[in-house]
């Protein structure tokens, strides 16, 4: 074996020419393996004993993309595509050999080859779309020639990858490797050059573009299909004018659209905030007093107190992770429900195909339900999901705490109580962490992980290893009221009434809301989520909320019982209702305020400025670790647009002295309530932003 560059081997194996990358950890397109295979395609297309070149990755993928470290920097010589171009015009066969994951300019890589192998385990995809990206080295002209318009459009614009099975069906592949893969791919390429096949190159293959030449409609009904889930997003529909392009253009014209498109959305502020969102999830897996190394416990059975709305859905995640877990109820009759629930949203999973029936079996029979306590005695892992009232859960704590096993560590679901006199209640504070899981818990991917004053740094290990292992987003949190997310989330519930007291209505505000990308707005999400919820809390709290209370008083809940600030009709569609409007009219007149016309920027102002301030707030109490965690907390969490970073990024973006200024004019106005925090107030006046702090 003779190395050619630090990460390109080349090697012989008979009459093949075997080039092997190996650039741990994911053997990404970096500088040195893109030279690597320009030299290596050249030395084995001038040796006259090699017939044929396989390109195969050393560790444990193919390559899995580029170099990330090199985003935002410029190419350093030699561009992809010339490596590309240079792999396609080799004068032998080249096969690639791929195993793990081929992504981006990974599958970019394989579909300039020849020919394409891969073992059974293997996945394919151009997730670009991710970044805000497009796939820029041929993929989007490449891939629909091999496996058709449709499903290219399927795989670019979703971003997700397929497997080895589906990719031979669709001859993005032309075999499945067993056994040894650069030996099974040596034993291929021999075969195709015993046949005498010819260098079957992607960009002359026209078939598949033929097809739909000429009909715009698969176009247009593929952009309806995506339009609700792409929403705001510039890469996709720029990821379908390439497509386009591919069938409407001779390939080298094809290319350069493909280029002039991924050199807008390179620039664009979508990609910009999506780039800077995929580091941001990446370092809050990192605690600066929590070393990588320090032990977690290994959940092999856990155990959820409370069989309702979030216990169910918790549940439901330990036993989609393969984790055996004990529902513990007080009355059988809660329990039962609570279980029927888990089934039904399984069985509604397995209806629209994303579950096998026997998976829904499998994973029920994983979730064990009782109204004995003492079933808790075997868990590594207890997540208590009762009523969010101190008394209840303390007292559910210290019986938690009389049965459960030494080293198991007991987590509270709460959204906004205060961990450590949750932990007070116990004898071992150091095992007791918040979990602050979602609704609906099943489907919502983050989770507020919350540090006591005296939880151990092993209870922090295991809560974040077991949300990742649960296929959730931890974010480490300390304890304030409301933590990070529902804190800032009061600050904007907050102004959205005043709001409608001063002059709007809800639908106006949750339009605006709508607008800049979240999926609903306050309002909705109140009826969503149930106005009770809110009621019963400030009831325990002693606050009031002028409007909500009066429609609670109603008996109106929201979409659960047909009305709450909107009217429901079939399939729960919101609509204005004039009654709501006729309350807050009488309740702004008892106030004695005057309304008036309120700006859809004065109201996009008043809901966001107030969280960008709270969140400073944050930062400087040290409740979350860096302003990037507050951005992931708000896009998992609550639907931020993740093409807008998190709301401190976007205020960034804003400017913080300009976001200052306005903060002081309300206060000037109406008061301290306004008052800039003091790191706004520092980072302002040195020009920096939250994400440079």
């Amino acid at each position: 074996m003779t190395a050619i560059t630090r990460s390109v081997d080349i090697e012989s194996r008979g009459r093949i020419a075997v080039l092997t990358v190996d650039n741990p950890p994911v053997n990404a397109l970096s500088q040195h393996v893109r030279q690597g295979l320009r030299d290596g395609v050249r030395r084995a297309a001038a040796d006259r004993d090699a017939a044929a070149i396989v390109i195969v990755c050393a560790g444990r993928t193919f390559i899995a993309g580029a170099d990330i470290t090199e985003f935002g920097k410029p190419m350093a010589e030699p561009g992809l595509h010339e490596v590309l171009d240079l792999i396609e015009g080799a004068p032998k066969p080249v096969v690639a050999a791929i195993h793990g994951t081929a992504l981006g300019g990974g599958l970019e890589v394989a579909l300039a080859c020849h020919y394409r192998v891969g073992v059974k385990t293997a996945r394919f995809g151009l997730p670009e779309v991710k970044l805000g990206l497009l796939p820029g080295a041929g993929g989007t002209q490449r891939l629909p020639r091999v496996v058709g318009v449709e499903k290219a459009l399927q795989m670019i614009v979703g971003g997700d990858p397929i497997g080895a099975s589906e990719a031979l069906g669709h001859g993005l592949i032309d075999e499945i490797v067993e056994g040894d893969l650069a030996a099974g791919a040596a034993t291929f390429a021999e075969k195709i050059v015993a046949e005498r096949r010819p260098l079957k190159k992607i960009r002359d293959l026209d078939d598949k573009l033929a097809a739909v030449r000429g009909k715009p409609e698969v176009f247009a009904s593929f952009r309806k299909s995506v339009a609700r889930q792409t929403r705001g997003f510039r890469a996709p529909e720029r990821c379908i004018q390439c497509v386009e392009a591919a069938v409407s253009l001779p390939f080298g014209q094809g290319l350069a659209r493909e280029r002039e498109l991924f050199l807008e959305v390179l620039a664009s502020p979508e990609s910009k905030a999506q780039r800077y969102f995929f580091f941001a999830e990446r370092e809050a897996a990192k605690i600066p007093d929590v070393p990588a190394e320090t032990p977690a416990k290994e959940i092999r059975k856990a155990a959820v107190i409370g069989a309702g709305t979030m216990g169910g859905g918790i549940a439901m995640n330990f036993a989609s992770a393969g984790i055996p877990v004990t529902v513990v109820e007080v009355a059988r009759e809660a329990l039962d429900r609570g279980l029927a629930v888990v089934r039904r949203n399984y069985e509604a999973t397995a209806s629209k195909g994303r579950l096998a029936p026997q998976d829904v079996e499998t994973r029920l029979g994983l979730i064990r339900g009782t109204t004995d306590f003492g079933a808790l005695a075997d868990a590594d892992l207890v997540v208590e999901a009762v009523f969010e009232e101190m008394p209840v859960k303390k007292q559910v704590f210290a019986k938690i705490d009389s049965i459960a096993k030494a080293g198991a560590v007991l987590a509270t679901n709460t959204s906004t109580l205060d961990v450590d006199e949750i932990a007070a209640a116990t004898a071992r504070p150091e095992s007791v962490i918040g979990m602050h899981f979602f609704s609906p818990a099943n489907v919502m991917r983050l989770v507020e992980v919350v540090r006591g004053a005296k939880t151990a740094k092993a209870a922090i290990a295991t809560a974040m290893s077991a949300s990742r292992r649960l296929a959730k987003v931890p974010v480490l949190v300390g304890v304030c009221d409301g933590f990070v997310g529902n804190r800032m989330l009061y600050q904007r519930g907050r102004e959205a009434e005043k709001l409608v007291l001063e002059g709007a209505l809800p639908h106006q505000v949750d339009q605006v809301l709508y607008d800049f990308g979240f999926p609903m707005g306050p309002f909705a999400m109140g009826d969503l989520a149930g106005l009770d919820v809110g009621w019963r809390i400030r009831k325990g709290r002693g606050t009031k909320s002028a409007v909500a209370d009066r429609l609670c008083e109603m008996g109106r809940f929201g979409q659960k019982t047909g009305a709450g600030y909107y009217k429901y009709g079939a399939a729960r569609a919101a609509t204005p209702d004039p009654e709501v409007e006729r309350i807050i009219l009488e309740v702004s007149s008892q106030l004695g305020i005057r309304r008036r016309a309120i700006s859809d920027e004065e109201i996009l102002a008043r809901l966001l400025y107030p969280m960008v301030n709270e969140g400073a707030k944050i930062l400087d109490e040290k409740i979350a670790i860096r302003a990037s965690d507050i951005d992931v907390i708000w896009v998992y969490g609550y639907g931020w647009p993740t093409y807008r970073g998190g709301p401190m990024f976007w205020a960034d973006q804003i400017g913080l002295a300009a976001i200052r200024d306005r903060l002081l004019e309300w206060q000037r106005r109406e008061g301290e309530v306004w008052r800039p925090a003091a790191l706004l107030e520092r980072l302002a006046a040195e020009g920096k932003g939250f994400t440079q702090a």
